[in-house]
């Protein structure tokens, strides 16, 4: 697997939560910082306002897409001047009870111009965030354009569709879809970074031919037996070189983020399955389980099995 589908497999805990929602003017619903969260917001009719919290108004039209990587609180509304009178949305929110829901939030308005949302939710684990995400800004305004982003907008119809028409395979087709849509919200984010130039980060990482080789390396098979002398012959480059290059982007050196990665691989695997931890040893790059199980205590604070249990 590559880097950026290896964090779309790890990052989540449970099933995302997705509604599709309908407001008539004049509307204004909050929606509530939730700490280890992730979401978008996509407008797929009329207009609307984001308000972020100490921060300018950002106006939405039809095909906007907003994906908030940190769970920071914001607000939508039909004009920067409309209040939100109505309780602050969350997860967790019993109006929305099913984990899909349909024109459910309609609650305003006195019959004004329509505005209807795809919004959407993920519940991270913070222990196990990718840095990727964590080097996201607070927020991500990719503008419709009708020559831009194809494939982001036909994620959107074919979501919107399922939320709005829910049938046979609903349920295992939206989570899917959300996936996909993640997917290319930041696809299409890192794509239109600048180039490298003096800048750090993973935008500029994976900007980076020989840094993205390595990590491309790491990810497709993390129980390789990788040195940085082989990362580097992987990344075409020579040893020092390389070393310097990978530390000052990803901001740690090469075997140290192979092995957090290894460690964060064990994690979903323990909570996932219920191989044996000798079988999960392996598939991380550990000959030994007592060796494993050191390396995991050190990196996650307790012992495989514990950490088994009590997920």
């Amino acid at each position: 697997m590559d880097v950026l589908s290896d964090v779309i497999a790890v990052m989540r805990t449970g099933r995302p939560r997705s509604a599709h929602v309908r407001w008539h003017a004049p509307w204004g619903q909050e929606f509530a910082s939730v700490p280890g969260s992730a979401g978008f917001q996509v407008i797929l009719q009329g207009s609307c306002w984001l308000l972020p919290p100490n921060a300018e108004p950002v106006p939405l039209g039809v095909g906007d897409v907003v994906f908030l990587p940190h769970g920071r609180g914001h607000t939508l509304a039909d004009s920067p001047k409309t209040l939100a009178t109505a309780p602050a949305c969350g997860p967790d929110d019993p109006r929305l009870s099913e984990p899909y829901a349909s024109d459910s939030v309609d609650r305003t308005g006195d019959g004004g111009p329509v505005t209807v949302v795809l919004c959407a939710t993920y519940q991270l684990d913070p222990s196990r965030t990718h840095p990727l995400l964590r080097d996201l800004p607070d927020r991500i305004h990719l503008p419709a354009h009708p020559d831009r982003h194809p494939e982001l907008r036909s994620a959107v119809e074919l979501l919107a569709a399922e939320l709005d028409h829910p049938r046979l395979g609903t349920d295992a087709a939206v989570p899917a879809l959300l996936d996909t849509l993640l997917l290319y919200i930041l696809r299409i984010w890192f794509n239109e970074q600048p180039a490298r130039g003096n800048t750090t980060g993973w935008a500029a990482a994976l900007n980076d031919p020989p840094v993205t080789a390595a990590l491309h390396a790491i990810h497709r098979a993390p129980a390789a037996p990788w040195t940085v002398a082989k990362l580097a012959a992987e990344a075409g480059l020579s040893r020092a070189p390389f070393a310097r290059r990978f530390a000052t982007l990803i901001g740690q050196p090469p075997l140290s983020y192979l092995t957090w990665w290894r460690m964060t691989t064990a994690a979903r695997l323990l909570r996932a399955s219920d191989a044996p931890l000798k079988s999960i040893a392996a598939q991380v790059g550990y000959a030994s389980e007592f060796a494993f199980a050191n390396a995991f205590k050190r990196t996650h604070g307790t012992a495989p099995g514990t950490f088994r249990r009590r997920s």
